[in-house]
Protein backbone atom coordinates (compact mmCIF):
# COMPACT_ATOMS: atom_id res chain seq x y z
CA UNK A 1 0.00 0.00 0.00
CA UNK A 2 1.38 3.53 -0.95
CA UNK A 3 0.54 6.70 0.47
CA UNK A 4 -0.20 9.99 -0.92
CA UNK A 5 0.62 12.66 1.71
CA UNK A 6 -0.90 16.54 0.39
CA UNK A 7 0.13 19.32 2.34
CA UNK A 8 -0.81 18.80 6.35
CA UNK A 9 -3.13 16.38 5.61
CA UNK A 10 -2.61 13.30 7.15
CA UNK A 11 -1.16 10.26 4.88
CA UNK A 12 -3.93 8.41 2.68
CA UNK A 13 -3.21 4.78 1.36
CA UNK A 14 -3.83 3.59 -1.63
CA UNK A 15 -2.86 0.34 -3.77
CA UNK A 16 0.51 0.74 -5.07
CA UNK A 17 -0.99 0.49 -8.29
CA UNK A 18 -4.07 2.96 -7.83
CA UNK A 19 -1.64 5.37 -6.61
CA UNK A 20 1.15 4.96 -9.91
CA UNK A 21 -2.57 5.79 -12.52
CA UNK A 22 -3.35 8.91 -9.50
CA UNK A 23 -0.04 9.82 -10.40
CA UNK A 24 -0.03 10.06 -13.76
CA UNK A 25 -3.47 11.71 -14.05
CA UNK A 26 -2.73 14.19 -11.42
CA UNK A 27 0.68 14.92 -12.96
CA UNK A 28 -0.94 15.77 -15.92
CA UNK A 29 -3.32 18.03 -14.60
CA UNK A 30 -0.47 19.96 -12.90
CA UNK A 31 1.47 20.32 -15.73
CA UNK A 32 -1.54 22.55 -17.53
CA UNK A 33 -1.70 24.15 -14.32
CA UNK A 34 -5.28 22.58 -13.66
CA UNK A 35 -6.42 22.71 -10.38
CA UNK A 36 -9.50 20.19 -9.15
CA UNK A 37 -11.30 18.29 -6.51
CA UNK A 38 -9.71 14.59 -5.62
CA UNK A 39 -12.27 12.22 -3.65
CA UNK A 40 -12.05 9.12 -2.32
CA UNK A 41 -14.16 6.87 0.30
CA UNK A 42 -12.79 5.84 3.65
CA UNK A 43 -12.73 2.61 4.73
CA UNK A 44 -15.29 0.69 6.83
CA UNK A 45 -12.65 0.75 9.69
CA UNK A 46 -11.85 4.52 9.43
CA UNK A 47 -15.83 5.40 9.88
CA UNK A 48 -16.71 5.50 6.36
CA UNK A 49 -17.70 8.56 4.20
CA UNK A 50 -15.67 10.32 1.79
CA UNK A 51 -12.82 12.84 1.68
CA UNK A 52 -12.34 15.49 -1.00
CA UNK A 53 -9.09 17.94 -0.99
CA UNK A 54 -9.17 20.64 -3.19
CA UNK A 55 -5.20 19.96 -5.47
CA UNK A 56 -3.71 22.76 -6.67
CA UNK A 57 -0.13 23.19 -8.30
CA UNK A 58 0.98 25.43 -5.40
CA UNK A 59 0.44 22.71 -2.27
CA UNK A 60 2.80 20.12 -2.09
CA UNK A 61 2.08 16.74 -2.65
CA UNK A 62 4.31 13.55 -2.07
CA UNK A 63 3.77 9.75 -3.54
CA UNK A 64 5.23 7.20 -1.29
CA UNK A 65 4.97 3.60 -3.02
CA UNK A 66 5.92 0.61 -0.60
CA UNK A 67 7.02 -1.59 -3.55
CA UNK A 68 10.33 -0.87 -5.92
CA UNK A 69 8.75 -1.31 -9.18
CA UNK A 70 6.74 0.56 -11.19
CA UNK A 71 3.41 -0.99 -12.08
CA UNK A 72 2.76 -0.87 -15.61
CA UNK A 73 -0.15 1.51 -16.55
CA UNK A 74 -3.36 0.32 -17.91
CA UNK A 75 -4.06 3.57 -20.57
CA UNK A 76 -7.60 2.71 -20.25
CA UNK A 77 -7.67 3.17 -16.58
CA UNK A 78 -5.38 6.85 -17.15
CA UNK A 79 -8.03 7.34 -19.58
CA UNK A 80 -10.93 6.95 -17.60
CA UNK A 81 -9.34 8.34 -14.27
CA UNK A 82 -8.70 11.75 -16.68
CA UNK A 83 -12.55 11.90 -17.71
CA UNK A 84 -13.22 12.08 -13.32
CA UNK A 85 -10.37 14.37 -13.52
CA UNK A 86 -12.55 16.89 -15.91
CA UNK A 87 -15.31 15.87 -14.65
CA UNK A 88 -17.73 18.52 -12.07
CA UNK A 89 -17.49 16.02 -9.63
CA UNK A 90 -13.49 15.86 -9.86
CA UNK A 91 -10.82 13.12 -9.57
CA UNK A 92 -12.25 9.73 -7.92
CA UNK A 93 -10.43 6.80 -7.68
CA UNK A 94 -12.93 4.18 -10.31
CA UNK A 95 -12.38 0.27 -10.68
CA UNK A 96 -9.96 -0.57 -13.29
CA UNK A 97 -10.71 -1.93 -16.55
CA UNK A 98 -9.39 -5.26 -18.32
CA UNK A 99 -7.02 -3.68 -20.85
CA UNK A 100 -3.45 -4.80 -21.66
CA UNK A 101 -0.84 -3.50 -19.64
CA UNK A 102 1.93 -0.83 -21.38
CA UNK A 103 5.10 -0.06 -19.89
CA UNK A 104 6.02 3.24 -19.07
CA UNK A 105 8.86 4.46 -20.72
Amino acid sequence: MGKLKYDNLSEVTFDDRALAHLQVVIAAKLRRNESFNFSWQKPVEQGSGRTTIWVHPAIPLVYEFDGSRTPALNRMWVDALMITANSAMGLHLIPEPTAPAISET
